[in-house]
């Protein structure tokens, strides 16, 4: 079966995302051809489609192209978003209603999104599936390294969402982590490959993560580092975050920059080799984007 996809030199973190699926598609035996305008794809033969509701641009001609494939499975945005965000367009859904409407309306589409789809949000889409983010297995192949190993470890950017709220959050958990005078490795906005990252997350005792201040807040986008640092690292701290105690119910979550900090010192000299192994295998066998897939095509 051929399976249009777009390509992945998309920016910031969608480039990750698009990758992992990608590579998850060919895996699972899919032709998968990538495009950079859904006016791309081919309508005259069989095919489906993932499609990124942000990316499509000419709305009348990708609607008619959604309606033609065999199975299409479209990523949409939330239509409402509590304030402040939602007054900013990077939280504004840019379908119009009659596009919204017309969507609804094919039997043949699928309508998912990384987060929590409570229907306040999504409240003029139908159903929408919550199929969350996942650990590339695939690209991440981690080596084992002492060079790579540190107390605690962070591998991201500062991901300005429009309204800069993640900085000042992360400057304030590592002002605390500072204080502990542990061997820490923060690689922030240092474009490192895949494979240094994989062998950082790898060989170093706790990871920790951090999340945006909508996402605390609405509960979605349980963001892709919560996956990687417990495929490689098998041991991470977070800041409190809904979503992601759902799916990761004994995962530690801080309250506070400080409760983080004092997590770290609770955990750092304990032998973690056994919580490791079991995160490492759970998130292989439950979160990996093998299996978003498997979920995508069972809905």
């Amino acid at each position: 079966m051929k399976l249009y996809i777009q390509k992945t030199n998309v920016h910031g973190a969608w480039k990750w995302i698009n990758e992992g699926y990608r590579k998850a598609w060919l895996n699972a035996g899919y032709d998968v051809q990538e495009y950079n305008d859904i006016l791309e794809v081919n309508t005259s033969e069989e095919y489906s489609l993932m499609a990124w509701e942000y990316d499509i641009k000419n709305r009348d001609a990708a609607v008619d192209i959604i309606s033609q494939a065999k199975k299409s499975f479209l990523y949409v945005q939330p239509n409402k978003f509590p304030a402040p965000w939602g007054n900013h367009p990077n939280w504004q859904c840019s379908v119009s209603d009659k596009h919204i409407e017309q969507i609804n309306s094919f039997d043949n589409t699928v309508l998912w999104n990384f987060g929590d789809c409570k229907k306040e949000y999504f409240c003029d889409w139908k159903k929408v599936h919550s199929i969350p983010l996942a650990f590339d297995s695939i690209s991440y192949q981690p080596t084992l390294n002492n060079k790579y190993a540190f107390d605690v470890c962070f591998v991201g950017g500062w991901a300005d969402n429009g309204m800069n709220e993640k900085k000042n959050i992360m400057i304030k958990h590592f002002h605390e982590i500072k204080k502990l005078n542990l061997k820490c490795g923060f690689f922030i906005n240092k474009g490192i490959s895949v494979q240094q990252e994989a062998n950082v997350l790898f060989n170093s005792k706790i990871a920790i993560n951090i999340h945006d201040a909508y996402t605390r807040k609405t509960g979605c986008n349980c963001n892709e580092r919560n996956f990687k640092s417990l495929g490689l690292s098998g041991f991470m701290i977070s800041d409190k975050h809904d979503f992601l105690q759902s799916l990761f119910p004994d995962v530690p979550l801080a309250e506070t920059p400080k409760k983080m900090a004092e997590m770290i010192v609770e955990n750092i000299n304990k032998d973690l080799t056994e919580i490791k192994a079991q995160n490492r295998q759970n998130v292989q066998d439950n979160h990996t984007y093998i299996k978003r897939i498997q979920q995508l095509l069972e809905l």
